[in-house]
């Protein structure tokens, strides 16, 4: 006889930076672990220092991140993290990114840009990534970027069947902001047996979140609108589109979107809107100021929970794609 055989068990262990350390906290608790002590903290010169106080040899490990302000130095401290554990000798790494950061500069809109969302996932590949898991990416592509397994998730079962609960779904239809998120918005259609609409937009492409509305295609007068998006920025975008739906007659609008970056004029812009409710999921962190009534927070821990799981035991993260379907 050749070789040895072992009789160890597989293990999970979760590992969190400290962009977003609630989500991570929740995440843990849906999976009834706890997060894997570390040291963490910045040098005078903003060089980031991580030590993992438990050893991570052999165990497969899952290291949540959420890339939010300030972004580059959330995505650098999951990459030194990475590197870490690729290090430590870990079994594998999977990488939990809820807010892929970059995700909007996906392709090469005029010359001499770059797409940074590729080089995001280069660079994950490169630290010693085997996995990504995440959320509602800006665009579906972004998936073929990493060379390894993608496990995209979406929000709209939460986002959805909360709308559900709150609206006369008789009276509701699903508003796609602009024709890039109608794809989107037909699934949502699907969900709640809702008609769509669609609120044309021209973007000046030589000024940052300055969007012009045009006109509404689609019958939105007396109805209940649910305007959604993958994500929320400055809030331009969507309370010009809410702004052009009242004007067209509709009874209210409801916003939902996964995404609630929400930087910028975006404090004042919700306040100010006549937009009833904003929905957004946790997989950022909400900033204070946006603690107003009508802000909803939506968690995905138990998603992402489910998710780990899976994956920890080899069983299929699509069947969470279908029951999402």
């Amino acid at each position: 006889m050749t070789g040895i055989k072992t009789t160890g068990e597989k293990k999970l262990m979760l590992f969190s930076g400290r962009a977003h350390p609630e989500l991570a906290e929740e995440v843990a608790h849906q999976l009834g672990v706890s997060l894997v002590p570390t040291k963490a903290f910045d040098f005078a010169n903003g060089e980031i220092y991580v030590r993992f106080e438990e050893s991570a040899r052999g165990a497969d490990c899952f290291l949540i991140q959420s890339h939010t302000t300030p972004i580059n130095k959330w995505i650098m401290e999951q990459l030194v993290m990475l590197d870490a554990l690729k290090r430590a000798s870990a079994r594998s790494v999977t990488v939990i990114v809820p807010f892929y950061g970059y995700a909007r500069q996906d392709k090469k809109h005029r010359g001499r840009e770059p797409i940074s969302a590729r080089l995001i996932a280069d660079l994950f590949k490169c630290a010693g990534a085997d996995r990504i898991v995440t959320i509602d990416l800006h665009t579906d592509q972004i998936m073929g970027f990493f060379d390894g397994p993608v496990d995209h998730l979406f929000a709209l079962p939460v986002l959805a069947d909360y709308v559900a609960g709150q609206v006369d779904r008789t009276k509701l239809t699903v508003v796609s902001p602009d024709a890039g998120r109608v794809r989107v918005a037909d699934r949502w259609c699907d969900r709640l047996g809702a008609p769509l609409a669609i609120v044309h937009k021209r973007r000046d492409p030589d000024v940052a979140n300055q969007v012009t509305v045009h006109e509404v295609v689609g019958d939105v007068r007396g109805r209940v609108c649910v305007l959604v998006d993958d994500m929320i920025d400055t809030g331009g975008t969507i309370c010009a589109a809410a702004e052009a739906l009242f004007a067209n007659g509709a009874e209210d609008v409801i916003v939902a979107a996964t995404h609630g970056v929400l930087s910028g004029p975006a404090a004042d812009r919700l306040k100010n809107s006549e937009v009833s409710e904003f929905i957004f999921t946790n997989t950022l962190p909400t900033p204070g100021e946006m603690e107003l009534d009508k802000v909803t927070v939506l968690s995905m821990a138990p998603t992402i929970a489910r998710a780990v799981r899976e994956v920890f035991e080899d069983g299929s993260v699509t069947s969470l794609f279908d029951e999402q379907a």
